[in-house]
């Protein structure tokens, strides 16, 4: 294997994919992480792994195989699969491709991994051919050629045979006895069907899985981007079996039918730990499972990588190393402010710092932060628990939301006293968040005094690196949206993106500093047509202009950016 002389970073600036300004972005976010070059990249957004993939092929002179161009089909007849199991194969993300003489072809998504290579070699007996393939292209391939793709679908066609769990009615499957729903539960079929439905969800990075149940079948639906997607279903009469495998791995009180309840439980899937939150609701039909996958390495806690321009990013920066005051960051359910927040408390984190949180429920544990979940049924509500807080000597506490009168009234009391707190709320825009506060008692002159910067956001859908369509501005959209470039991108839908053209989420912002102008406003009771008009003299982006710039860097899609900030009608 030939190495060039020249680094990746030049190859990329070679082909014109990146700019100096964001090569030395890079550097700098590399320096900080002490991670790759080529993942800082892909993670900042700047190019796709496919562009990481070329250039490092070119970078070592040996062939890229692309998985879309067919070049991921290992020969079917040379017990390759036996020369390298599936676990070694997906522990190394590597796929053998074909043998001649003593010479194996291999796929590497590292291959300047020497140990493994070496490894390789003493393992097969052969001299390994190697030649690179992104991770993705790589992962569906091996899930072809191990088998791994078809297997939920082959558990869920078994399981309309599956006699033992056929009833007569559905009123024989509501009332099972206790020791019936556990051997059900307990039976090989159900427990590879769960287990199969969780990989398959943490493969295709879902957030969520619904299992609905009606009369003549069950609904089994993926999140996957904050859009709800329907699978094929298992059979209807494994209704209860399914509810009670997932509730034996919750710890739930399996004859329990009537009342909601929620649970957790981790899994291991390649060497990561992922943890599993579990709701359950009594239907008409049965119970109804929601299953949320907290996978928190697909969530970059690092404020550099959430979607930031660089002021906005300069601006909030500013406001979290404030020594008090409060931080709001507003938008609706699953727009992605406790991230926001959580990367936030992440670069704060300091063994000079006391931090504490309290939220509902606590959506990831990190290290070197006192976390609470709030238990209102025994009287641990937020209000509650910021009490107790503030007798426990903290220097920064976030609270999951504002909801009432009391937890504001005790959150800007703690950021006057010395205290810098972060929060949530429920608004549209940046602007309202100010409103909102007045509008559950709190005083305006108390508002004034406290925030340092309250910030609104929104997740959109990025669009598929490997497949997106380049398309010319129309006069229309100069008119209507001040586009300033002449090259768009819309969705087209490939393998890598299940054919929905997109693939990941990124936020957009706005984001306003509390300046003396402001303050002034807020003190005197301004309106909220008064305060949002300052705003926009500011030069501050609404979240339908920081929409608009993604657009135009081609991260994200014209319809995209309409739907999800029209919604709100922001």
């Amino acid at each position: 294997m030939k190495k060039s002389k020249d680094k990746l970073g030049k190859i990329l600036l070679n082909e014109k994919v990146i700019t100096e300004e964001e090569l030395k972005k890079a550097i700098e976010v590399q320096k900080k992480e002490g991670t790759k070059l080529g993942e800082v990249l892909v993670n900042l957004g700047l190019v796709s792994e496919k562009d990481i993939v070329v250039a490092l092929a070119k970078q070592l002179s040996i062939p890229y195989a692309s998985y879309s161009k067919g070049l991921l089909k290992p020969v079917l007849d040379q017990a390759l699969e036996k020369m390298v199991p599936e676990e070694y194969a997906r522990r190394h993300t590597l796929l053998p491709i074909s043998k001649h003489l003593n010479s194996l072809t291999v796929a590497f998504a590292d291959p300047l991994d020497l140990i493994t290579i070496d490894n390789l070699r003493h393992m097969t007996g052969c001299e390994i051919n190697p030649i690179i393939a992104s991770k993705s292209d790589l992962q569906r391939a091996m899930d072809e050629f191990y088998g791994r793709e078809d297997l939920l679908k082959d558990a869920i066609s078994d399981s309309y045979d599956l006699e033992e769990f056929k009833v007569e009615k559905q009123a024989e499957d509501q009332n099972l006895s206790l020791d019936e729903l556990i051997a059900r539960a307990e039976e090989a079929p159900v427990v590879k069907l769960v287990d199969l439905l969780l990989m398959q969800a943490i493969k295709d990075r879902v957030s969520d899985i619904h299992i609905e149940p009606f009369r003549e079948k069950i609904n089994i639906r993926y999140r996957i981007d904050g859009v709800l997607y329907e699978i094929p279903p298992p059979a209807r009469h494994l209704l209860s079996a399914i509810v009670s495998r997932i509730k034996i791995l919750s710890n739930l009180d399996i004859a329990e039918r009537r009342l909601p309840q929620d649970g957790a439980f981790l899994v291991k899937v390649d060497k990561k730990a992922i943890d599993i939150r579990v709701s359950t609701v009594p239907a008409i039909y049965g119970e109804k499972v929601v299953m949320r996958i907290l996978d928190k390495s697909a969530t970059p806690l690092d404020l550099g990588r959430l979607g930031f321009e660089p002021k906005e990013l300069e601006n909030f920066r500013k406001a979290i190393f404030s020594p008090h005051g409060l931080i709001l960051i507003t938008g609706p359910t699953g727009s992605g402010k406790t991230t926001t927040l959580y990367a936030a408390l992440n670069e704060m984190k300091s063994p000079r710092k006391n931090i504490s949180t309290v939220e509902d429920p606590v959506e990831y544990k990190l290290e070197g932060i006192n976390q609470i979940q709030i238990k209102p049924g025994i009287g641990l509500t937020f209000a509650a628990a910021l009490r107790a807080f503030l007798r426990q000597d903290p220097d920064i506490i976030m609270v999951g939301e504002v909801r009432d009168l009391e937890t504001g009234q005790i959150c800007i009391r703690a950021s006057l006293t010395g205290h810098l707190v972060l929060s949530t709320l429920h608004t549209n825009d940046a602007p309202s968040a100010i409103s909102r506060l007045i509008d559950i008692g709190i005083e305006p002159y108390l508002i004034s005094s406290s925030l340092i910067i309250v910030g609104a956001q929104r997740l959109v859908r990025r669009l598929c690196p490997e497949c997106k369509e380049a398309y010319e501005t129309t006069p229309d959209l100069i008119r209507d949206f001040k586009i300033k470039q002449d090259l768009l991108y819309k969705p087209k839908g490939c393998p890598a993106c299940n054919h929905t053209g997109y693939r990941g989420r990124v936020a957009i912002y706005e984001m306003i500093l509390i300046d003396d102008k402001l303050r002034e406003m807020i003190s005197r009771g301004a309106g909220l047509g008064e305060i949002k008009k300052l705003v926009r003299e500011m030069g501050i982006r609404s979240l339908f202009d920081s929409g608009i710039k993604k657009v135009e860097e081609g991260i994200t899609s014209m319809e995209e950016v309409l739907s999800i900030t029209m919604a709100g009608e922001v």
